[in-house]
């Protein structure tokens, strides 16, 4: 979604808020459902995998717009953009919970998840776009094992991906704008 007539050639700045991370509805209860008790996710494994994602995400998405030239700041002004990430209907097919005993997972990639990014006038809060992207993690298109080590480098290669595409499409924006005011469902730039 671009709000039509947006122009984000005066930004040159962004203030970026923490990224709000969420499981997909119910995946806990059904990574849990075939697995041995000692082997089960807990809440507070669940709560620190949510933790890691919100943490690599800000740290990845925060480099690539600096790399693109972007200043990062803490405050609005008449220059700075707002950007709200999220990562939502997180989904680790294999999560490792690092039991006692032998037990060893094997995927095809980590799992999917969902970006949402909201861009905002700093100072006054107004919309400017919206995008939502859902995507697999890129396993090595054979059967792996799987452990908290790989699962945790697919999905920072996905937020990596995710950061790349999003620093450029600003700069794309900003080369287009403003946005055509009668701009139409699904018209191009």
């Amino acid at each position: 979604f671009l709000m039509p007539g947006a122009d984000f050639r005066p930004y040159t700045r962004l203030m970026v808020d923490p990224t709000q991370a969420a499981f997909k509805k119910d995946w806990l209860k059904s990574v849990n459902e075939d697995r041995r008790m000692s082997d089960r996710v807990t809440p507070e494994h669940a709560e620190k995998m949510l933790e890691a994602a919100r943490t690599n995400f800000d740290d990845i998405f925060v480099e690539a717009f600096r790399k693109a030239g972007y200043e990062i700041v803490t405050t609005p002004g008449p220059d700075v953009l707002r950007v709200s990430t999220a990562v939502i209907n997180l989904y680790v097919n294999a999560p490792d919970t690092m039991s006692a005993g032998r037990s060893y997972s094997y995927t095809m990639e980590a799992g999917e998840a969902t970006l949402v990014i909201e861009v905002r006038d700093s100072m006054t809060g107004a919309l400017m776009g919206r995008v939502l992207d859902r995507r697999m993690t890129r396993g090595a298109g054979r059967l792996q094992m799987t452990t908290s080590v790989s699962n945790q480098a697919e999905f920072r290669s996905l937020f990596r991906q995710w950061a790349d595409i999003a620093a450029k499409g600003l700069d794309e924006l900003k080369a287009q704008s403003p946005v055509p005011a009668d701009l139409q469902p699904k018209q191009k730039l």
